[in-house]
């Protein structure tokens, strides 16, 4: 019972820790993030950071974590309304694009995730994202939907070319008219794949 006790404890500690990193996180960004920012809020101390995360990197590594898995339960369920596996294919890539006009994502994950935690923390992230479209466009190859391709190298463009058009939208001066540019040209690219 205790140790249960111990356990429930941590986990409620860490989601603490998580939320207010991510509050931080979003509203000041990581640079200006004081560890009391992360901290007084939830009434915890410094060592209960690093007991947990490590230290501030640590915990922006599980506020990215926690907001790619939210993600991605947004984005199957996108693809899951769409009328046909090509509209769910479509529609999820867009609305991956998309998530680069929430601000939140735009600051955490688009420009302080690569900036404090470089490439090599984020070829996980990359590689679960890449397996899945790379998985969708091999069930689009089977039900003779799209062109002949390579799904590997495909799943790498179209990733790419999303990806791109995030970063685009996360830097642009006006996003949301990135995004409608960015989206609007990403949406005839996919279109050269169909049969």
């Amino acid at each position: 019972m205790a140790r249960q006790n111990r356990a429930q404890m941590a986990a409620a500690t860490r989601s603490k820790l998580i939320a207010a990193g991510r509050k931080a996180f979003a509203e000041k960004g990581y640079a200006d993030t004081a560890m009391e920012d992360l901290t007084a809020d939830v009434e915890l101390t410094r060592g209960a950071l690093y007991h947990h995360f490590g230290g501030k990197r640590g915990l922006l590594e599980a506020v990215i974590a926690q907001i790619d898995e939210e993600s991605s339960v947004r984005l199957r369920a996108v693809a899951q309304q769409a009328a046909s596996p090509w509209e769910g294919f479509v529609e999820e890539c867009v609305e991956w694009i998309r998530l680069a006009l929430e601000p939140e994502i735009r600051r955490i994950v688009l420009l302080d995730g690569p900036a404090v935690l470089g490439e090599p923390a984020w070829a996980t992230s990359h590689d679960t994202c890449l397996v899945s479209t790379m998985e969708s466009i091999q069930a689009l190859l089977d039900e003779n939907v799209i062109r002949p391709v390579d799904a590997l190298a495909t799943a790498q463009l179209v990733n790419g070319a999303a990806l791109n058009a995030s970063l685009w939208i996360a830097t642009a001066d006006d996003p949301y008219q990135a995004s409608v540019k960015a989206i609007a040209s990403f949406r005839v690219l996919l279109t050269g794949l169909l049969r």
